[in-house]
């Protein structure tokens, strides 16, 4: 549902940041994609869960997680202040001109400043606990350098002129741009689609495929949603399988069709929008 946002998904946002897509046209060019997307599997499943408790699983622990120090007031206060400086992204692109991830930065800095005011008050053993260092103790470096890994040998085919080599075959074996960037979606599911956007970057220049172009904006849906048809094709999912201990079989029984109807059912409604409604 994410891949109508520029900050939100890391597919999407990879196109918005390479300046094939402005935040603007995404938004409103995938928004209703990206709901249908999400309405679709859910009206399969809401009447099999109507009536249905829903219980949530027991978590192991040893009793010994830390008490919380913070007040309700400070948790809506660090949440909305998140919410706000990821939205502000864009607009501090759009009015600066400058890149994005120096806005990532600034907002980043904002909620830190924020976040030492709101704590200063605390016992320095609360207040280690609370800030943006010790949050960012937890990211997942391993997933981050297996990303750049994955860019740095698109890169490198790129520089080799496969993946110019590649464009060009499925443009005389398929000859259609619909077709070709659907089984993309496909496909990320299997090769995870941060590398496919990677790849489409590198196949397609944007001298022949402008920015907010159908190649670009059909792209961001279909490798964007089209990973979730396979828990290993999209970030989310490869989280998910870590934190979760989540079954490859057991994903794939369960909602694979499900992420394919809904998958299947926003492109088709991309298409019919961008050809008749645009």
């Amino acid at each position: 549902g994410g891949a109508w946002s520029p900050i939100v998904y890391v597919t999407t946002t990879m196109l918005w940041i390479g300046g094939r897509v402005t935040a603007s046209a995404i938004v409103a060019k995938l928004i209703l994609p990206s709901l249908v997307n999400v309405l679709v599997p859910l009206a399969i499943v809401v009447p099999r869960l109507r009536g249905k408790p829903i219980l949530a699983p027991e978590r192991p622990g040893d009793g010994l997680e830390p008490p919380n120090v913070t007040t309700p007031f400070e948790r809506n206060l660090m949440f909305a202040l998140g919410i706000v400086a990821l939205l502000s992204v864009p607009v501090f692109k759009a009015v600066t001109g400058l890149p994005p991830f120096l806005g990532t930065l600034f907002a980043l800095g904002v909620v830190w400043g924020v976040g030492d005011l709101v704590h200063r008050g605390k016992p320095n053993e609360d207040r280690e606990r609370v800030t943006i260092v010790h949050a960012l103790t937890r990211i997942d470096m391993a997933a981050i350098v297996f990303f750049i890994g994955i860019l740095l040998a698109v890169a490198t085919l790129q520089h080799a002129g496969v993946l110019a080599d590649i464009a060009r075959w499925l443009d005389v074996e398929i000859g259609r741009t619909d077709v070709i960037v659907f089984l993309f979606g496909l496909l990320s599911s299997i090769v995870d689609n941060v590398p496919m956007v990677a790849a489409a970057m590198g196949m397609y220049d944007v001298g022949t495929y402008p920015p907010d172009s159908f190649l670009w904006e059909f792209m961001a849906y279909c490798t964007g949603t089209g990973g979730s048809i396979l828990i290993i094709g999209s970030a989310a999912g490869v989280a998910a399988m870590g934190a979760e201990k989540i079954d490859f079989i057991w994903y794939l029984r369960r909602f694979a069709l499900l992420a394919l109807s809904g998958y299947i059912a926003g492109a088709l409604v991309y298409i019919v929008q961008n050809e008749f409604l645009v």
